[in-house]
């Protein structure tokens, strides 16, 4: 199999890269990586000197490709399936990149702010990412108001990194309830096949979630099969 991906279940960035790779088809072996592990870490570091995953290795062409944008694109282009995640056309490619870093650096990056803070009992004031998850709730409401997915209506990069974004970010910070499209849209995603697998790889380590209280029973399959 030319394609490795080195990826932890939990990690959304990793999930990104996940959906991605689901979404296009592509036959891809999935290995696990402990970074607390040192064996792990000296192994992923071989293939990124920075020792951060996701990873993506293709045995075919010697090469080993980083950070989950980058990731995607990679395999969109040298494993295109008939979904093009990045379109063709440049002006709809620029419209999805945008929406792409929408998602990693004002969704993703304060959730991630304020799990760091409950993870490490830091206790800090977390108004302003929590102020700033709100502000991005609302640019992406008015986006998905009129468009079935994040950059149009065609599934995309974008739509691949929002998915976990949104997905640990509502735990955290719940959706104001006057934002329906906003809701609406995180159903889609959540109803999407290679969302939901990519979900379900996650759940058997929901626990390692510091908000794990917060992670609604539909997507834990105990709870759905004890319900």
């Amino acid at each position: 199999m030319s394609l490795t991906l080195f990826h932890h279940p939990l990690s959304s960035y990793c999930q990104k890269a996940l959906i991605a790779l689901y979404e296009v088809g592509v036959p891809f072996e999935a290995r696990f990586v402990d970074l607390g592990n040192p064996g792990d870490r000296a192994m992923l570091s071989t293939h990124w000197p920075l020792c951060k995953f996701p990873v993506l290795h293709d045995a075919a062409r010697n090469r080993s490709i980083p950070e989950s944008s980058v990731i995607i694109e990679y395999v969109d282009h040298h494993c295109a399936g008939p979904l093009r995640l990045v379109p063709a056309d440049r002006d709809r490619a620029i419209e999805v990149r945008l929406w792409d870093r929408i998602f990693d650096n004002h969704i993703q990056t304060p959730m991630q702010q304020i799990v760091a803070d409950r993870l490490h009992q830091s206790n800090a004031d977390m108004s302003a990412p929590r102020a700033l998850l709100q502000a991005a709730y609302r640019v992406i409401d008015r986006q998905v108001a009129t468009h079935a997915w994040a950059a149009g209506d065609t599934f995309s990069l974008a739509d691949c990194a929002a998915a976990p974004a949104l997905f640990y970010a509502s735990m955290i910070q719940p959706f104001p309830v006057e934002l329906q499209p906003l809701a609406a849209y995180f159903e889609r995603l959540m109803a999407r096949p290679s969302v939901k697998r990519t979900i379900e790889g996650a759940e058997p380590y929901f626990a390692m979630f510091p908000f794990a209280e917060a992670i609604p029973s539909r997507f834990r399959k105990s709870a759905a099969e004890s319900d």
